[in-house]
């Protein structure tokens, strides 16, 4: 006879695919922040999101092992099963807030408003080694293409977050727009911010708030920019999604789920 704490076949086969999953996605945040953090410059705000980024992992690894193994109610005796039960509670609630979260970092990519505008903001990333990072460049490459569709516009280079030489990610992305043959007069630097909301905070004295803009970032970064974009005071937004690396995608996804965490409790 089979015991009451068995698993169904469904049960099985759900815990199995949700513990592969997590445990692919706990592997590439280590193998991704641990690579980033000793890269950038400003190690200590990356090694802290380092840090969140696992506990969710850890997180979403009890509620897989739950699912498969009924990991919190199988104790005895009964009042260590009832506890079982509300670390349950616990622990499926939060993993719902997370993928709550993640939902709306992967929906907040796939919505693409282009539209022309006088002024495209390109969000900036961290420096890697003094290098741009893949995702900087699909962002350039995205701000490129808009500039040949729409000529008259201006983009303003966000980044203000230097590398060991001086160099900051908004004067790297003007060299290397430069380089591909974009004049210089229609590029504009906000060099001095170190978040997404005071780039924001930044740009919304340089142009009118009220006037159309198109926010370019990466498919990931899309929902938290356009929300702080809104928060300080634009009333038109568009949003321009850049693709992302697919192996760094998970990683990313979590490290846009802390950030929107840590915006909610602020």
């Amino acid at each position: 006879m089979k015991s009451r704490n068995t698993p169904s076949w469904f049960r099985r086969i759900t815990g199995d695919i949700l513990l592969m999953l997590v445990v692919l996605l706990t592997v590439e945040v280590i193998i991704v922040m641990s690579a980033r953090v000793n890269a950038v410059v400003r190690k200590a705000d990356y090694r802290e999101i380092f840090i969140y980024e696992i506990i969710l992992c850890v997180i979403l690894l009890l509620f897989a092992l739950d699912v498969r193994f009924s990991l919190f109610t199988r104790w005895k005796p009964a009042i260590l099963k009832r506890t079982g039960w509300a670390l349950r509670a616990v622990i499926v609630l939060l993993s719902a807030a997370i993928l709550f979260f993640c939902g709306k970092v992967i929906s907040g990519g796939m919505v693409s408003t282009d539209g022309q505008a006088d002024s495209a903001i390109v969000l900036g990333l961290a420096l890697e080694n003094g290098k741009p990072a893949p995702d900087l460049l699909a962002r350039l490459d995205t701000a490129r293409a808009y500039l040949e569709k729409y000529p008259e516009t201006q983009l303003i280079l966000t980044g203000g977050n230097a590398d060991e030489s001086g160099r900051t990610e908004a004067a790297v992305m003007r060299d290397l727009l430069t380089e591909q043959g974009i004049p210089e007069t229609r590029l504009i630097l906000e060099d001095r911010a170190e978040t997404t909301k005071e780039n924001f905070r930044n740009i919304a004295g340089m142009v009118s708030k009220d006037e159309p803009v198109v926010i370019i970032s990466s498919n990931y970064h899309m929902d938290r920019a356009s929300r702080n974009a809104s928060e300080e005071g634009f009333t038109q937004i568009m949003r321009l999604p850049a693709p992302s690396g697919f192996f760094a995608y998970g990683a990313n996804m979590l490290s846009e789920v802390v950030l929107d965490v840590n915006d909610l409790i602020k």
